[in-house]
C-alpha cells in the first residue's frame, strides 16, 4: 500500500482534518487573548502607586469602556478603600486636611486582586476553553473508533466461496488492518502533538502576560484586610475621643480665664469711667447749688 493511498483514506483524513482545524482554533483564540492582555498590560504600565489617587478616574473610565476587563473591574472596584480625609478649619479660617487613617495613604483593596484578575476571568472565560481541552480526547478517541470500524468492514468483506476469492478477501483484510492500525497511530500521535503545541502557545501567549498583569495590579493596589482597616479607624476614633475629652475637661478653666480677662479688659474700665462721670456730675451739681443759694437738689444729695 503506497503512502498516497494511506493518506487518502477517509478515517485518516478525518483525523488529520480535525487535528489541523484544532491547531488553527487554538492559535486563533490564544492570539485573541494575547492581544487584549498586551493592551491591558500597556495601559497598566502608565500608572504608579503614587499617582493612583489622582488618576483613578482615568483608570475607571478605561476599564469600564473595555469589555474584555469591565466585568472583573466592576467587581474589584467594590472592594477598594480610598484614602479619605477630613477638612479642619484653623484659627485663620484656613482649611487643613487630615487623613482618617494613618496607614491608608493610597487606594487599597480588602480582597486579593488575583481573585478577580485570574486565569478564569481573563483567559478561559473568553472562549470555549472546555472544547479546547477536549480536543486531545476527541483525537485519541478517533483511533479506536476508526480502527474497529475498519476491522468490522474488512471482516464483512471476507468471501470463502472460492479459493481465489478467499485469497483476495484475506489480502483486503490485511490491507484494512494496516489502515486501521495507522488510524490509531495517527490519532494518538496528533493528540500528543496538539497537547505539546497547545501548552507552548498557552505559556507564551496567555500565561506569561497574565502573570505580568497580575503583578502590576498587585503593585498598584495594596491588599489590606477589612478587619485591619476597621482597627485603624477604631484607633483614630479613640485618639479623637481622647482629644475631645481633654478639651471638655479643660473648657471650664479656659472659660473662667477668658471671662476674667474679658471683665478685666472691658467691663472694669467701663465701670470706672461711669463712676468717675457720676462723681464729676455730683461735684458739678454741688457747686451749682452753692452758687445758686440752695434748692431741692441739695436735699436730693
Amino acid at each position: 500500500m503506497n503512502l498516497m493511498h494511506i493518506f487518502t483514506d477517509i478515517p485518516i483524513l478525518i483525523v488529520l482534518t480535525t487535528f489541523i482545524f484544532s491547531i488553527i482554533f487554538c492559535l486563533t483564540k490564544y492570539i485573541y487573548v494575547n492581544k487584549h492582555l498586551v493592551v491591558f498590560l500597556n495601559f497598566l504600565t502608565k500608572f504608579s502607586k503614587s499617582d493612583l489617587n489622582f488618576r483613578f478616574k482615568e483608570i475607571d473610565e478605561w476599564m469600564c469602556a473595555n469589555p474584555y476587563v469591565s466585568g472583573s473591574w466592576l467587581e474589584f472596584k467594590n472592594t477598594l478603600i480610598f484614602s479619605e480625609s477630613v477638612a479642619l478649619k484653623g484659627e485663620d479660617d484656613d482649611l487643613t486636611y487630615r487623613e482618617v487613617s494613618s496607614t491608608v495613604q493610597n487606594i487599597q483593596t480588602t480582597v486579593d486582586p488575583l481573585y478577580f484578575f485570574n486565569e478564569e476571568s481573563l483567559i478561559t472565560s473568553k472562549f470555549n476553553f472546555k472544547l479546547l481541552q477536549t480536543i486531545p480526547t476527541i483525537l485519541t478517541g478517533f483511533g479506536p473508533l476508526f480502527t474497529f470500524l475498519n476491522i468490522a468492514i474488512a471482516f464483512g468483506k471476507i468471501d470463502f466461496s472460492t479459493q481465489e476469492r478467499t485469497i483476495a478477501s484475506v489480502a483486503g483484510l490485511m490491507s484494512s488492518m494496516q489502515v486501521a492500525a495507522l488510524v490509531s497511530v495517527i490519532a494518538v500521535g496528533s493528540s500528543l502533538i496538539f497537547l505539546i503545541i497547545e501548552k507552548i502557545l498557552y505559556g507564551q501567549k496567555c500565561a506569561k502576560p497574565l502573570a505580568t498583569v497580575q503583578s502590576l495590579i498587585g503593585h498598584l493596589f495594596d491588599n489590606i484586610s477589612s478587619e485591619k482597616f476597621l482597627f485603624e479607624l477604631l484607633r483614630e476614633t479613640k485618639i479623637q475621643n481622647n482629644s475631645v475629652s481633654n478639651l471638655i475637661v479643660a473648657m471650664p478653666n479656659h472659660f473662667k480665664t477668658a471671662l476674667n480677662a474679658g471683665i478685666a479688659s472691658n467691663l472694669v474700665p467701663y465701670l470706672e469711667n461711669l463712676i468717675f462721670g457720676i462723681n464729676q456730675m455730683n461735684k458739678q451739681l454741688k457747686e451749682n447749688a452753692k452758687a445758686g443759694g440752695g434748692d431741692s437738689v441739695d436735699d436730693l444729695f
